[in-house]
């Protein structure tokens, strides 16, 4: 059965391709969840007006990502933790550690949108990356400093 896709499907094809599928999985899955219509002429008219329409709001999305990542860049964010001897850290800094530093910047960033392989557990300056749209990533510098601890009072 031919189906036009109405979204982008792993393994399957792109928002507004023609695909060949079985009849059950079409039936079954894609059209009730309304992620592909039956390749009509009709529907092919109708998807290519979707996707037109998709392709824009996209490239004003883009554009949105693209400024923000502009004002990013030049943000330097510094988190101030405890550490031991050898500049290692007592805890980590996180993703969602970076999130809060950036609200306080004035930039409400989701913390699953912040690019860290692993939490940070050294001292130093990092580079983190921020995925602001499907491949617009802007870098943000974290600089991660020592908690200086005040001297403990002397006893009288």
């Amino acid at each position: 059965m031919e189906v036009i896709l109405r979204e982008d499907i792993d393994k399957l094809g792109n928002r507004g391709e023609v695909v060949k599928v079985a009849a059950g999985y079409a039936r079954n899955y894609l059209l009730p969840k309304r992620l592909a219509v039956a390749a009509t002429a009709a529907n092919k008219n109708i998807v290519e007006q979707e996707r037109q329409a998709a392709l824009r709001r996209e490239a004003v999305e883009r554009g949105q990502a693209e400024e923000q990542g502009k004002l990013l860049s030049s943000v330097v964010l510094v988190s101030v933790q405890k550490a031991g001897e050898q500049d290692q850290l007592f805890g980590s800094v996180t993703a969602k550690d970076i999130a809060e530093l950036l609200a306080r910047q004035g930039f409400e960033i989701d913390r699953r949108k912040i690019v860290l392989p692993e939490p940070i557990k050294t001292l130093g300056e990092h580079i983190i990356n921020i995925k602001l749209f499907r491949d617009v990533l802007a870098p943000v510098k974290l600089q991660v400093n020592k908690e200086e601890e005040a001297p403990a009072p002397a006893a009288e």
